[in-house]
């Protein structure tokens, strides 16, 4: 498995990303399409997992934010890929990038029935009551960082 990384909204990573998020979010979770593609799009770093024939098998993307806390989200895996550890490979790389870039801490909003999933990857609940997004149950969750500052490369 390789995961891919980049920032370019015309990357082949990036339509590989979307077409994750259509077929999960939109098709699967019937989150309205208007909703997936935000006002963060331009802000992200996006990450793709790929199997060993380059097929894209899943995707998060990472949003920074002016205090040194990277916002996780999108988090999205092929139904056929999953059980597989891609995601946890994802966050992994997540993880990595963010400490390599100073990063303090990740955040993410957790659907409620992977929050043990996140949990086993050292996330943990932040006081934040339960809410809905999109019509679906999540809470928050964070990561504390111990950030490295040799920083990391990435594919545009």
């Amino acid at each position: 498995m390789a995961i891919e990384i980049t920032t370019s909204l015309s990357s082949p990573v990036y339509d590989d990303a979307l077409a994750i998020r259509q077929e999960v979010f939109v098709q699967e979770q019937h989150v309205p399409a208007d909703l997936e593609v935000d006002s963060d799009e331009g802000k992200a770093i996006y990450f793709v997992a790929y199997d060993d024939d380059h097929h894209a098998e899943g995707t998060v993307r990472l949003v920074p934010d002016e205090h040194g806390v990277g916002d996780v989200q999108r988090m999205a895996v092929r139904k056929t890929d999953r059980h597989h550890g891609i995601g946890r490979v994802l966050l992994n790389a997540v993880a990595d990038y963010a400490a390599k870039n100073a990063y303090a801490a990740l955040l993410l909003h957790a659907q409620v029935h992977a929050i043990p999933f996140y949990e086993k990857l050292g996330y943990t609940l932040t006081d934040r009551p339960e809410f809905l997004d999109a019509g679906i149950r999540h809470r928050e969750m964070v990561k504390p960082l111990a950030a490295d500052t040799k920083g990391v490369n990435h594919v545009q």
